[in-house]
């Protein structure tokens, strides 16, 4: 299932992080529309290195550029806040200006994590922010970093994405499968959301002219035990679910109990429900196996 409309311009698009989960379905959605591509992957640039993203956005001459180089390890952040905040706030940072340097327009990915949890609504993108974790403080750095640098900014926070070209949550649980049984946390609420209809959703917003900070989830949401449950049924795979709560699961990073994320933009992208998102994931992945 698609999400892309009819795009009228096509683009000359820069992705870096071009080997990371998002950055792999980003380049092939960006592909699939017909623009023209350029991918780097870490290997080929190091965000933190100022003058190397100055040259690189320079010789891709993009329209757009996607910045997925991210440090995305939540428990790593906690013991690692200083190397993390280089790559989340300072690369965020070296991205947007050369950006702005080549005349481009810049889409930082973000996160649910910004927030604090507290909430009893959906979080819109006008809600005060108030990470409580590393990860969390890295990433809001480097909206801010973003947000100063170049003012044709897009800020797109997400939450728990899942898809073929990275470690998720779903491809977890099925390999714990054999064990018949699996404890999952059920006070931690969000939006399971499949990256190849986030890149999708990213690309429609790159084309307009709708700068600023931008919610973009799988609609709908659910614990983490519900999703794995879900995950479980869909697979038709036998394995029992059991709940258990956050504190009894003792991870170092804290995360936020309700991350739900909405909008308050009037012609927002929206992504399909996150159970179609489980579907076509493992319709993906079935036939990437039988391959």
């Amino acid at each position: 299932m698609s999400i892309l409309r009819d795009i009228p311009r096509k683009m000359r698009v820069l992705v870096i992080g071009a080997g990371g989960m998002l950055g792999t379905d980003l380049g092939r959605a960006a592909e699939a529309a017909g623009h023209e591509v350029v991918a780097l992957d870490r290997a080929a640039l190091d965000v933190t290195d100022g003058e190397a993203v100055e040259t690189a956005v320079a010789d891709a001459r993009p329209d757009a550029v996607f910045n997925c180089a991210a440090w995305t390890d939540v428990d790593g952040a906690e013991e690692s806040e200083l190397e993390a905040l280089r790559i989340n706030g300072d690369g965020a940072r070296n991205v947007a200006v050369a950006a702005t340097a080549a005349g481009a327009a810049v889409v930082l990915p973000s996160t649910d994590y910004v927030f604090d949890g507290t909430a009893d609504r959906p979080y819109v993108e006008s809600d005060p922010t108030a990470p409580i974790s590393a990860y969390g403080r890295t990433k809001l750095a480097g909206e801010r970093e973003t947000a100063a640098a170049n003012p044709r900014h897009f800020v797109v926070r997400t939450s728990w994405l899942f898809g073929l070209a990275g470690r998720n949550f779903v491809e977890t649980m099925l390999g714990l499968a054999d064990r018949g049984e699996v404890t999952v946390v059920s006070d931690q609420v969000g939006c399971p959301t499949y990256t190849p209809h986030l890149a999708e959703g990213l690309l429609q917003l790159a084309i307009t002219e709708q700068y600023g900070v931008h919610h973009m989830s799988a609609s709908g949401h659910v614990s983490w035990h519900g999703f794995a449950q879900a995950i479980f049924e869909e697979a038709g795979v036998e394995c029992q679910v059991r709940p258990t709560t956050t504190a009894e699961l003792a991870r170092p990073a804290p995360r936020p109990s309700w991350s739900v994320l909405d909008t308050e933009w009037p012609d927002a992208v929206r992504l399909p429900e996150w159970r179609d998102g489980l579907r076509a994931y493992l319709a993906s992945r079935t036939t990437t196996v039988s391959a």
